[in-house]
C-alpha cells in the first residue's frame, strides 16, 4: 500500500519565494529557480511551519491543475491574495468572488453570468471594435511615448466602464482610484510604505464602491441597457447583488479585468518586437496567426503571477502516496511556473506563436474560480492587434519595459515604442 509522503523543508535550495528580494531578481534568475523547484520530487515549503506562516509553492502545471479544480480540497477564502484581506475589510467592502466558496461563490456567479445577455454580449463586442479603433486613431495623430497609459491600459478601462454603464465625467475620477487601489498587491516596499499604501488603498476602494453604489441605486428606479442594470435588476433563485455586492464585483473587474490586459499587451509589443521571426509570421496572416499569438503571448506574460489556496482537509497530492499537505496549509499555485512546465510545453522559455496545442493556464487552473473575462480579454488583445498591426505595421517597444517588482501579477508600468 502506498503511504502518503511528507513533504519535506529543505535547508539549502533555490531562494525563497516569500522574500521580496526574490522578486528583484533578473527574469532568467527567477525562471532558473522555478525550473529547479519543478525538478524536485515534491513542492516545497517556504516559511515557519510550526507556526503556520508559510506556503507549498505548486509549480508544476498538473498541481495547480489539480488545486483549481478540486475546490473541496483546496478552498478560496479566507483569501486567494498575500496578505489576506482582513475581516473587517471583508465586512466594510463586502467579498470579492475570488475569495469566495460554494455555495455563496456558485451563486454569485450565477447572478453575473445570467446578466451577460446576447444583446449585451453582442454590444460589448461592437465596444470593443469601436474603443480599438479610436485608441489607434489617437496613436496616429498624438504619437505618445508610452504604450501602456494611452493604449494598453485605456483599451480595457474603457471596454469595462461601456460595459458597466458607467458616466463619462466619472470615469477618469474611478481610473485614479483603480490605480492607488492596486499600487501596493504583492509589491515589495520599504516599512514606510507598508505604513502608508494600505489606508490610501482602502480609502480609494471606498470612494470607488460608493461611485458605483450610487449608480446602482440610479439604475434599480431607471434601467438602462448596461451590466449595472442586469446586475441589480437580475433575479437569480430570488437574488440580486446588493449595492455591496456590486462595488466588490466592480472592483474585482476593474482591478483584473484592466491590470491582466493592460499587461499582457504590453508584453505582447514586446515580445513582437524581440522575436521579429514570430512578428513576421504574424504579420504575414493576420488572420490566421492571431489567435495563436495572443495565447503565446499570456503563456509567456502570465499576468497573474500566483493565487493562494487553504488546504481544507488532509490531502494527497497527485493522488495515493502522494506528497502530503496538511488541514489548514496554505499552498502558492504558480501560474507562470506552470506555464513552463517542460513536460507540458516543449521548449518553454522559446516565444512560439505557432505552438499548438497550448493549455497555459493564464486565465487560471480551471474549475470554479476560471476566470470569467478570459473570452473578454482575449477578444480585446485580438482586437488591438488587429488594428494596431493593419493600420500600424511598423509599431514596436523601444528598449525593456519599466516592471514593477512584484510576487502577485507581471505588471508593467511603462514601455516605451514607436511605429
Amino acid at each position: 500500500m502506498n503511504t502518503p509522503t511528507e513533504v519535506p523543508t529543505p535547508t539549502v535550495g533555490p531562494p525563497d519565494l516569500a522574500d521580496p528580494r526574490f522578486w528583484r531578481l533578473p527574469a532568467p534568475a527567477r525562471a532558473e529557480a522555478f525550473a529547479e523547484l519543478r525538478r524536485r520530487p515534491a513542492p516545497v515549503y517556504f516559511g515557519d511551519r510550526a507556526t503556520g506562516r508559510g506556503f507549498h509553492a505548486l509549480v508544476r502545471h498538473a498541481d495547480v491543475v489539480e488545486a483549481s479544480r478540486t475546490p473541496a480540497v483546496f478552498r478560496s477564502g479566507p483569501g486567494v491574495t498575500t496578505p489576506e484581506p482582513p475581516r473587517w475589510v471583508r465586512l466594510l467592502f463586502g467579498d470579492s468572488m475570488v475569495n469566495l466558496d460554494d455555495p455563496r461563490h456558485a451563486q454569485l456567479r450565477r447572478i453575473v453570468s445570467r446578466a451577460f445577455t446576447p444583446r449585451l454580449l453582442g454590444r460589448i463586442e461592437e465596444d470593443v471594435r469601436r474603443i480599438a479603433t479610436a485608441l489607434v486613431d489617437e496613436v496616429e495623430r498624438d504619437r505618445p511615448e508610452d504604450f501602456v497609459g494611452p493604449v494598453a491600459a485605456e483599451l480595457p478601462f474603457q471596454v469595462i466602464c461601456s460595459m458597466m454603464g458607467i458616466p463619462e465625467e466619472s470615469r477618469r475620477t474611478i481610473l485614479g482610484l483603480v490605480n492607488r487601489t492596486s499600487a501596493g498587491t504583492g509589491v515589495a516596499r520599504t516599512r514606510r510604505g507598508r505604513l502608508r499604501v494600505p489606508g490610501r488603498g482602502l480609502a480609494a476602494l471606498a470612494r470607488m464602491q460608493g461611485i458605483v453604489a450610487e449608480i446602482g441605486r440610479e439604475r434599480r428606479r431607471r434601467p438602462a441597457e448596461d451590466l449595472i442594470s442586469a446586475l441589480v435588476t437580475a433575479d437569480v433563485d430570488g437574488r440580486r447583488l446588493t449595492g455591496r455586492e456590486l462595488g466588490a464585483f466592480f472592483s474585482l473587474l476593474l482591478v483584473a479585468g484592466v491590470e491582466t490586459t493592460r499587461n499582457a499587451l504590453a508584453h505582447g509589443l514586446h515580445l513582437l518586437t524581440v522575436h521579429p521571426e514570430q512578428r513576421a509570421l504574424l504579420l504575414a496572416d493576420l488572420d490566421g496567426r492571431l489567435d495563436g499569438a495572443v495565447d503565446e503571448i499570456v503563456r509567456h506574460a502570465t499576468p497573474i503571477v500566483q493565487f493562494r489556496r487553504t488546504v481544507a482537509v488532509d490531502h494527497e497530492l497527485g493522488g495515493p502516496g502522494g506528497p502530503l499537505l496538511r488541514a489548514g496549509e496554505k499552498v502558492a499555485l504558480y501560474y507562470g511556473s506552470a506555464n513552463r512546465d517542460e513536460t507540458v510545453f516543449p521548449d518553454p522559455e522559446a516565444f512560439d506563436i505557432t505552438r499548438t496545442p497550448n493549455p497555459h493556464l493564464g486565465y487560471g487552473g480551471g474549475g470554479p474560480h476560471y476566470c470569467l473575462g478570459a473570452h473578454l480579454a482575449r477578444q480585446e488583445m485580438t482586437v488591438l492587434f488587429r488594428e494596431l498591426f493593419t493600420r500600424l505595421p511598423g509599431a514596436r517597444s523601444l528598449g525593456e519595459p519599466v516592471l514593477v517588482p512584484s510576487s502577485f501579477d507581471h505588471r508593467v508600468r511603462a514601455l516605451r515604442f514607436t511605429f
